[in-house]
């Protein structure tokens, strides 16, 4: 285990270019005895969320293939289609219980300090400027860890192994439930490492995890000399930039805590030259998935008239979202009583609190699995980070990675018998 997660830390993707991770994913799982479903056939295409560019997407691609990614395998992936499902039925008929792994990194740059432990130990990111730095290669290895131990069908029903690209901007799930994928499951666990719980802690159930959505604006112009003809231009980053004012400017709201960012405003060509195209990238946050909305809307509203002022056409289109969590208890208990089987847990707390106001798109598979009668929770699983997620220097326990496949062995086979 710690060989496979040290290889996919060296080899971080971004999210909808999973091409190499995702396809060895494919790989073990068929090893295993998987049925397994990937590329388009585990999402729903109209529904992908703030795809990259072809040439982002085709250059991953040949990256993956020349560092050993299967090229029959990705081949069906091409395009950004890196979502892999692995199907286990038991040696008798009963319920449907998935687990949830993401496998996307981030576009940050991997410390190359002596007391970084992927530096110091050798298996640091091959690729400049791409990291793993929210553990999400160690939950893809206990992905598969778990298909391992759960091959030899000692169970009644079915096991389905969600492996999901592109939770970073909280994108890749959505078109994986409107393929419907968790249409059959009946129970689903959802974890993460880390999130500020120290080694050996448990919480069966988390909250605080924001609605949220992510918007790309793009701002259309007339390009023009700036100092011969200016007037004859409409300058598009001038509307951006009053767009992006009049949003930070937005009010509180007393119905929840909020979040609003501008994260990316980007446009021109030349000093000497108006203008003709800007782009942004907007977050919305909230608690409450209705002054998420509402605050959505005002977005919208400011983006249109800052454009309308300044004589540009503009589009919006939503690349990323969220929705709040809400854990069914029962599984929440259960996750805490199977814990205490495991050693090196050694806390175990049913309903746990998170507070760091991030936003997790695993909501959409929990809620989806609730409204067909099921239950599901996202559990937050205890690690020492040497640094904060989404941090150069950010690092996993690896100890923490065989406990974690045996709790999650145990939660399938108590909810198989």
């Amino acid at each position: 285990m710690i060989e496979l997660r040290r290889d996919l830390h060296r080899h971080p993707e971004l999210g909808f270019t999973e091409f190499r991770t995702a396809s060895k994913v494919v790989g073990l799982l068929r090893q295993f005895g998987y049925e397994v479903i990937y590329g388009q056939d585990a999402m729903e295409p109209s529904a992908v969320r703030g795809l990259p560019a072809k040439e982002v997407l085709e250059a991953a691609y040949e990256r993956a293939l020349r560092d050993g990614a299967d090229p029959e395998i990705a081949a069906h992936m091409r395009g950004g289609y890196t979502a892999v499902v692995g199907i286990l039925r038991g040696v008798q008929e009963g319920p449907t219980v998935a687990f949830r792994f993401d496998m996307d990194a981030l576009p940050i740059t991997e410390s190359t300090e002596t007391r970084h432990v992927p530096q110091a130990e050798g298996f640091r990111s091959l690729y400049e400027g791409l990291m793993h730095a929210c553990a999400h290669d160690g939950h893809t290895t206990v992905g598969i860890g778990l298909a391992e131990r759960l091959s030899d069908r000692q169970f009644a029903g079915t096991v389905k192994l969600i492996f999901q690209p592109a939770e970073e901007g909280v994108r890749g799930a959505y078109a994986m439930v409107h393929k419907g994928m968790l249409d059959d499951v009946d129970t689903l666990f959802c974890q993460h490492f880390g999130c500020d719980i120290p080694l050996g802690e448990i919480h069966g159930s988390s909250a605080g995890f924001l609605a949220s959505t992510k918007l790309e604006a793009r701002f259309r112009g007339v390009a023009s000399h700036a100092g011969s003809s200016p007037e004859k231009g409409n300058n598009a980053l001038l509307g951006a930039a009053t767009a992006l004012l009049n949003i930070h400017s937005l009010p509180r709201f007393s119905t929840g805590e909020t979040r609003i960012n501008v994260g990316v405003l980007e446009g021109g060509t030349a000093a000497n030259i108006i203008p003709e195209n800007a782009r942004m990238i907007i977050e919305t946050r909230s608690v409450d998935e209705q002054t998420n909305e509402e605050l959505e809307r005002r977005v919208r509203n400011i983006i249109a008239h800052s454009a309308g002022m300044h004589e540009l056409e503009h589009e919006i289109r939503v690349i990323g979202g969220a929705i709040p969590i809400v854990c069914s208890p029962e599984l929440a208990e259960m996750a805490a009583e199977e814990a205490q089987h495991i050693e090196g847990f050694v806390n175990q707390k049913a309903m746990g609190q998170t507070s760091s106001l991030g936003s997790e798109d695993a909501s959409y598979m929990i809620r989806r699995v609730q409204e067909l009668g099921g239950k599901g929770t996202y559990m937050i699983i205890g690690c020492d980070l040497p640094a904060p997620h989404h941090h150069p220097e950010f690092d996993i326990q690896e100890e923490v990675l065989p406990r974690s496949v045996g709790l999650l062995e145990r939660l399938a086979k108590r909810t198989l018998r």
